[in-house]
This record gives C-alpha cells, sequence and structure tokens, in this order.
C-alpha cells in the first residue's frame, strides 16, 4: 500500500513540475482543434461508467471526467466545448487512447507497469480489490472451492491473469469461461454456465445491486489484490495529465469529491475505505 501511496505523489508532483514550462501538448492541441473532447466509457462497468435507461453514460469515472471538461474548456477558452462519448472495452480502451481516438478514458482502469507502457495513468481515484461473485446457494466463499467448476474470467484483463495463476499455482481444476465484459460475466453466473465471476469486488456488489433478486448473489473471497484505477490518456501528454490530475486536487480540497463519492457507492454500502481516504489526502497538492 506505502509504495502506491509514494508513487501516486511521486507522479503528481513530476507531472505538475514537468507541465509548468509548458501551455499545451497534442491531446490540447487536438482537442481545440476538433471543437470536442473524446471520452471513452463502459457499457457495464457499475457505478463507475455504464449506460442509464436512456442509454447515456454515467457513474462515479463519468462524474469526474465532466470536472475535468469543465477545466478544459477553461484552459483553452472554448465554454462551447463539446463532448464526444466513445465507447470502449477491455480489448480496445488502450489502442483508442494510444492512437488518440479518445482522449481520455473514464471507466474502472487498474493502473499496472505493462499498461505505462502504452498510456499514462492519472493519479488514484479508485482502489479496488479481486474476488469472487457467485449465488448464494454455491457454498463457495474461496477460489480454493471452485475445484472441479467453472469460473467466468474478464478476457486480457488483471483479474483473468490473477485468477488463472492462483489456479495454476494451487493445480486447481478449474475450467475457464472467458467473457468480454462484466455484462457477460454476471450473465454467465446466472444463467450458470459458470460457477463465479471474478473481477474488481466492487464491480461486483454494482452487478449484484442490478439483479432482479441481489440476495441470489454474493461477493466472496479474501482480497486477491490491491488495485488502483486511473484515467487513461495518452502517453507524454504532460500537460494534459497534468491539469486531469490538478482537478482531482481541486475535487479532494474542495470537499467536492466526498459528495460525489457518497452518491455512487452509498447505493453500494461502500463508504470510502482509509487506503482510499490516506491516498485523496496525499493526492490534495496545493496550487
Amino acid at each position: 500500500m506505502y509504495k502506491t501511496l509514494l508513487a501516486s505523489m511521486c507522479l503528481l508532483q513530476v507531472t505538475i513540475a514537468a507541465a509548468s514550462a509548458q501551455s499545451s501538448d497534442a491531446v490540447l492541441e487536438r482537442i481545440k482543434k476538433n471543437g470536442a473532447i473524446s471520452i471513452g466509457y463502459r457499457e457495464a462497468s457499475i457505478p463507475f461508467s455504464y449506460l442509464d435507461d436512456a442509454r447515456k453514460p454515467i457513474g462515479y469515472s463519468t462524474d469526474i471526467c465532466l470536472k475535468v471538461v469543465d477545466a478544459v474548456r477553461e484552459k483553452l477558452a472554448m465554454p462551447q466545448l463539446s463532448v464526444n462519448w466513445v465507447p470502449v472495452n477491455l480489448q480496445n480502451r488502450i489502442p483508442l487512447v494510444a492512437n488518440g481516438t479518445v482522449d481520455i478514458s473514464c471507466e474502472s482502469a487498474v493502473n499496472t507497469i505493462a499498461r505505462q507502457s502504452q498510456v499514462d495513468f492519472s493519479v488514484p481515484f479508485f482502489i479496488s480489490h479481486t474476488r469472487l461473485l457467485v449465488k448464494s446457494r454455491s457454498g463457495i466463499k474461496e477460489v480454493e472451492d471452485l475445484d472441479g467448476k467453472a469460473i467466468a474470467l474478464p478476457i486480457n484483463s488483471v483479474p483473468e491473469r490473477l485468477i488463472r495463476a492462483l489456479i495454476e499455482g494451487k493445480k486447481l481444476n478449474v475450467r475457464i469461461v472467458p467473457v468480454r465484459d462484466n455484462s457477460e460475466g454476471f450473465l454467465a453466473v446466472s444463467t450458470d454456465r459458470a460457477d463465479a465471476f471474478s473481477t474488481d469486488d466492487v464491480l461486483l456488489f454494482g452487478l449484484k445491486q442490478s439483479a432482479p433478486n441481489p440476495s441470489d448473489f454474493d461477493v466472496v473471497g479474501r482480497p486477491l489484490s490491491f488495485d488502483s484505477y486511473g484515467l487513461l490518456v495518452e502517453k507524454n501528454s504532460t500537460v494534459f495529465l497534468s491539469l486531469v490530475n490538478a482537478t482531482m486536487a481541486r475535487l479532494i480540497r474542495s470537499g467536492e469529491l466526498q459528495p460525489l463519492y457518497d452518491k455512487w457507492f452509498a447505493p453500494l454500502a461502500l463508504p470510502m475505505s482509509s487506503d482510499l481516504s490516506t491516498l485523496f489526502k496525499i493526492e490534495a497538492v496545493p496550487e
């Protein structure tokens, strides 16, 4: 945990210092030229980024990014700057950010060293842990209970690699059911194609809460990881990234982030953890 906090603080300090000598970069120039900012969103990453009944992107990450949009409008003196919403998934979000199709991806991306070689991450805005979603009557409590059973795993994700390694390391006989996204993983458990679905615990709580009968499902198991979420931006877009991080710092210092958090997580009965609270205190650097 402490390494993560220190790394986050160093990242924020470095990006702000590097950007101080510049006024623009490729991302901001592209936004200015297009007269619009392109935001990546997910369709079922509840409560971070998902579609409401009117098929409009909403969520905790989405709200943070709309604050970033306000900051971009002010910096570029473009009050009429529009927003282009671009759907992304686990397979294409990094390529779309890397090639400039998406200016900022605002969903639930876990910061990893491998991903840092392709895109840059903002300071963290959430901390999650990999766990399991199962049917309440399944009797499954831990990964070890999946021996002889099937688990749905999201393709090309941190949980997929983690669970596969655990299964191999413990020599468990577990059938892997690859799924494209959270909706498909939840459907696999609902229809008994899989006995469990594993991804970030907060996303599992969101899926459980959205079920017709939430009591039919449980989020179980010990935390299998410590993962920080960041907003994705094109690599080496120093000025834009500094603007994103500065927006986060101001939201924290002003007290705006707490009610924003409560808006999306209170319905899931998930108060802000002490780890995340400490992280935010570090990120709230002064002007």
